[in-house]
């Protein structure tokens, strides 16, 4: 992938048409589901979707000028630092506010990719048609925002409201959500094969703070290095890999410190695995609730799926332990 300040005007401009298209596509997509249900709201999504076709022609024009016919074969998943949109089987009866928050993050993404695109140009008209054209998705953002006042019954927050929020989820509850979730899950095979292999409190501690501790190295370090922050907003890549990685940690770490009980206590071993069994419980739970409040999941949906994923976890771990 390539990082956005080694791409060339060229492709800038062809990064910038490709996405305008797939963008007036998504928009589409979200008419086309919401005509029966919100037939208003579709039609600003149809009038949304023209924009951004006129704005490909815009672009497509400028680059013929400039540069020829014929477009580089880059897109924005080519270039390091874009947030990856949902795929079109994914846009299919959305609820309204779950709409309203794509929409409005595509235009936030937008806007950043312009405003960034127009200070690395040099040239003139290119710079100007890109300025333009963040000022137009601004624009878009605040029609997308709006769509909470005209169509549903919560207050609507401002607009600094609403960015800051974005930006709390983008850059700190994703990242430390992955770290606790795979620190929570992923360390339960290891930690209670070792528990059960052994049936000591001090060897299983020690392998579940190696888990810990490595998982979250690796998370950290994944996270950083996925993206920038340049384009999407997610902020500086070391906080992200930093909180994740905590994340990771922590989550391991919840059900290993049980083991810390001594051997020498009187059924030490059962003791450490009843209290590390609450603690797992305890961990499952609340992931589920921050994917209900912060990521759009249905509570019950997000619950089965994070508890049934650590209990096959879990008994995998125990079973291989004990065997």
């Amino acid at each position: 992938m390539k990082a956005f300040s080694d791409l060339s005007e060229r492709e800038i401009l062809a990064v910038a048409i490709s996405s305008e298209e797939e963008d007036s596509r998504i928009y589409m997509t979200f008419a086309e589901d919401m005509t029966e249900r919100y037939p208003a709201t579709a039609k600003v999504f149809v009038e949304m979707a023209e924009e951004e076709t006129r704005h490909r022609h815009q672009l497509l024009q400028m680059y013929e000028e400039r540069f020829g016919p014929n477009l580089p074969p880059i897109r924005r998943e080519d270039v390091k630092g874009f947030l990856k949109r949902r795929p079109a089987w994914f846009t299919k009866n959305l609820p309204l506010e779950t709409v309203r928050k794509e929409a409005e993050a595509m235009e936030f993404q937008a806007v950043r990719f312009y405003s960034k695109a127009a200070e690395q140009t040099t040239d003139v008209n290119i710079r100007k048609l890109l300025g333009d054209l963040a000022e137009v998705e601004k624009e878009h953002g605040h029609t997308a925002a709006k769509l909470e006042q005209a169509y549903l019954t919560e207050d609507v927050r401002d607009e600094e409201g609403r960015t800051q929020h974005r930006l709390f989820v983008l850059q700190y509850v994703q990242p430390g959500l992955a770290g606790l979730m795979d620190g929570s899950v992923s360390t339960l095979a290891p930690l209670f094969a070792a528990a059960f292999a052994t049936h000591s409190n001090w060897q299983t501690f020690l392998v579940g703070l190696a888990a810990s501790i490595g998982a979250g190295i690796s998370m950290g370090f994944a996270e950083a290095l996925s993206d920038d922050g340049s384009m999407t907003g997610r902020g500086s890549p070391w906080l992200r890999g930093g909180i994740c990685g905590l994340m990771t940690t922590l989550g391991g770490l919840g059900h290993t410190l049980p083991y810390l009980v001594p051997d020498t206590w009187p059924n030490a071993f059962w003791f450490a695995t009843a209290i590390a069994s609450v603690i797992v419980f305890i961990e499952l739970w609340v992931i589920a609730w921050i994917r209900a409040r912060y990521m759009d999941t249905p509570f019950l949906q997000a619950a089965f799926q994070v508890v049934l994923g650590g209990v096959i976890v879990l008994m995998v771990g125990i079973l291989i332990g004990g065997a």
